[in-house]
């Protein structure tokens, strides 16, 4: 998940209790809006994105998927994280090969991320440079379906 190339504690800033409870309503509804389901197996993995509070590769989301009894199967989860990214609920981050639970409610939005390369903490943010990457993609006859930038480096609390 994490590089953890340091001594000290990581900070990880997953959702839990009632938090958690909130985003997945919220995940629900927005399902039922948009005529989808948010089946169990979806619910589930979108759950653990949410706790991790940083970027998960999908087998460590498979060996997680079940509370009780044997892990989920590869295609499970496959097929779930599929379905997240393409509802706007997940990212994949290319560079570490991870998934991470996106919180935003815009739909199409561009991402970026501030990624540590320590503790593996990501930050999404909405990078100002959106229309300029869209605009020049409609010149040169792109339809562009979405925007994804990836900064590393160290956050405030590992360089500290």
């Amino acid at each position: 998940m994490a590089h953890h190339a340091c001594d000290h504690d990581h900070h990880l800033h997953g959702v839990a209790g009632t938090a958690l409870a909130d985003e997945l309503a919220a995940a629900e509804a927005r399902c039922v809006a948009a005529e989808q389901r948010l089946t169990a197996p979806r619910r589930r993995v979108l759950e653990l994105l949410l706790e991790a509070g940083a970027p998960v590769k999908a087998y460590d989301l498979i060996s997680s998927f079940a509370v009780d009894g044997p892990p989920a199967k590869p295609p499970t989860v496959y097929r779930a994280l599929e379905f997240l990214e393409k509802q706007g609920f997940a990212h994949r981050i290319e560079s570490l090969n991870s998934y991470v639970a996106c919180r935003r409610e815009a739909d199409g939005h561009a991402a970026a991320f501030l990624i540590c390369d320590c503790c593996g903490a990501t930050r999404e943010f909405e990078p100002a440079a959106t229309a300029d990457i869209i605009a020049a993609g409609a010149a040169a006859g792109y339809a562009l379906t979405g925007v994804t930038i990836e900064a590393h480096g160290k956050c405030k609390d590992c360089r500290e």
